[in-house]
Order: structure tokens, then sequence, then C-alpha cells
């Protein structure tokens, strides 16, 4: 029987680098990275929450997922970034928990909102004529406290699982953020059952929606062939910015969590793509392809300019 035996009160990060120059440069790089994350992403909801033209539920999801994307690499880059600069990277046990609580926490309502996402450019694709009647505000509301639910309920469930581990040392994690795996590694008992746990918890709901994602757009590919080459293009346009989005955070993402806790030193490599990077991306992937922000962030952008005119004068 598993006794909840705990003489660790911090763990020891190891961290993504070694060596004092290539510290340095990932310090500046990722706090590039980071600010990339805060301004593209705070633009996004902030252009979708003032423009008119935009109140979409399209639009309405992907300002969640801008949020979301904020708060889940806010929970990891500031603490890794000040690790570059010192030689010890500690962090307490109750930091660690609270870290690996909100990881998963953001990070499951992320897969949810993008699958709500694949599900919106299915009705409007498929079944254009029922689109404002099935995808109601109310709907769309359900649909965004559903994922937070569902990310909460995940995270709760990893969380507790990995808090009734006993730690009696050794204290080093071989990443730069506190995750299940790298504490499974640690924990001095038996940790078989748990490591089942997360596969059936983290693994098989990355690897679900991913499979829903795939065949609801194969669905979607199908279905254009009786739409106008100018109804295609302009549906190919959109649903290949979500498709970009869906294989940079799921291919990852179902790596890491689909198979049993192991050795992999390019673990903590693979959570830089799911963690920095898609976040990073996300605002590119949106902004670049979709005209319709382009052109709201224009206007947004001149609105201020002459308002900040006439206040001068």
């Amino acid at each position: 029987m598993m006794q909840n035996i705990n003489n660790v009160t911090e763990f020891v990060l190891l961290g993504l680098t070694h060596g004092e120059e290539m510290q340095k440069i990932c310090f500046v790089l990722f706090l590039f990275f980071y600010l990339i994350i805060l301004v593209g992403n705070l633009l996004i909801v902030v252009t979708i929450i003032f423009s008119s033209c935009l109140n979409s539920p399209m639009y309405f999801f992907l300002s969640y997922l801008s949020f979301v994307d904020i708060c889940y690499s806010s929970v990891t880059a500031p603490k890794m970034i000040a690790d570059f600069l010192v030689e010890k990277k500690t962090i307490s046990f109750i930091g660690c928990i609270a870290q690996l609580f909100g990881v998963h926490f953001f990070g499951c309502t992320e897969i949810f909102i993008l699958t709500v996402m694949a599900y919106d450019r299915y009705i409007a694709i498929c079944k254009p004529l029922h689109y404002t009647t099935i995808m109601t505000k109310r709907v769309c509301g359900q649909m965004v406290a559903a994922s937070w639910a569902g990310g909460l309920m995940h995270s709760m469930i990893q969380t507790l699982a990995t808090t009734q581990l006993p730690f009696c040392g050794p204290n080093e994690i071989d990443h730069y953020f506190c995750d299940v795996h790298p504490l499974l590694k640690l924990a001095c008992t038996d940790t078989h059952i748990i490591g089942i746990i997360v596969v059936a918890n983290s693994g098989m709901i990355a690897l679900s929606c991913f499979l829903i994602l795939v065949v609801s757009y194969i669905v979607i590919l199908v279905s254009l062939r009786s739409h106008s080459s100018e109804g295609r293009r302009k549906a190919l346009s959109t649903c290949a910015s979500h498709i970009t989005v869906v294989i940079l955070f799921f291919g990852p993402c179902t790596f890491t969590y689909i198979r049993p806790s192991s050795n992999f030193s390019e673990d903590k490599t693979v959570a830089v793509f799911y963690t920095i990077v898609t976040p990073m991306l996300n605002p590119l992937i949106y902004t670049l392809r979709n005209e319709e922000v382009k052109n709201a962030m224009k206007k947004l952008w001149s609105r201020k300019v002459i308002s900040s005119k006439k206040i001068k004068i």
C-alpha cells in the first residue's frame, strides 16, 4: 500500500540547456519569444473585442484560444527565462504542483477549444443554412465553458494523482518545468498504475481529440467539392490556419503523453513546441492568412491614431 511520505521540500530543475554562454543566448531568445506571445495574442483578443465586424462564433473562439495561449505560456515561460540567469534552478514543492496544475489545466482547455473550433468550421461549411440556428451565442458560450470545465477536471486528476506519490529523494527534474512524467521518475514507489492513469487521461484526450479533428477536416474537404471555386478558396484559407495550429500543437503533445513515462531527453525539447512555439505562432498564422482580422486590426489602429490626434489638438 502506497504511503504518502514526502521528504522533498523543493525540486531542482536541470533546465533546457547547459553552459553559461548558451543560457545567456537562450535568455534573450526566449524572452523575445515570450514578448511576441503576449503582444500577439493580446492584440488578437483586443481586436476581436473592439471590432464589430469580428462577431462570428469563429472569432469568439479565437479570442479565447489567444487568451488561453497567454495563460498557458505564462505558467512555464517566466520561470524558464529567469532560470537561464541562475546557476541552481529550484522550485518549491507547492510551486511545482501549482505549475503542474496550470500546465495541464490550460493545455487541456486549449485542446478542447481547438476541437470546438473544428466543429464550428464543420457546421459553417457542411451545414451553412443551419449555421446561425446551431451556433448561437448561448451554445458558443456553453462550448467554451465546457472546455474550461474539461480542462479543470483533467488537471485535477493529474494533480491529485501526483500529490499522492511519496517523494523521498533525489529531487532533480530533467526538465524546465514540473510535469507528470519527470515527477513519476522521482517517486520512491511503483508508479506503473499512475503511469497508466496519466496515459489514459492525458494521452487519450490528446489522441482522441486529434482523431476527431482529422475526421472533421476530411469531411469538410470532401464537402468542398460541391462549393464554388471562390467558396472553396475562402474555406480552405480559414481551415488551413486551423489545421496548421492543430498539427503544431497536437503532434508534440501526443508524442509526449501517449506513451508511458520514459527517459527520453528529447521530451523537454519537444515540450518547447507546445508551450512556447505554438502560442507564439498562433497570432501570426491566424492574422497572416485572414483578411478580416488584418483589416480589423488596421481599422482599430487607425481609430486610435485619429483619437490620439484629436486629444493632442
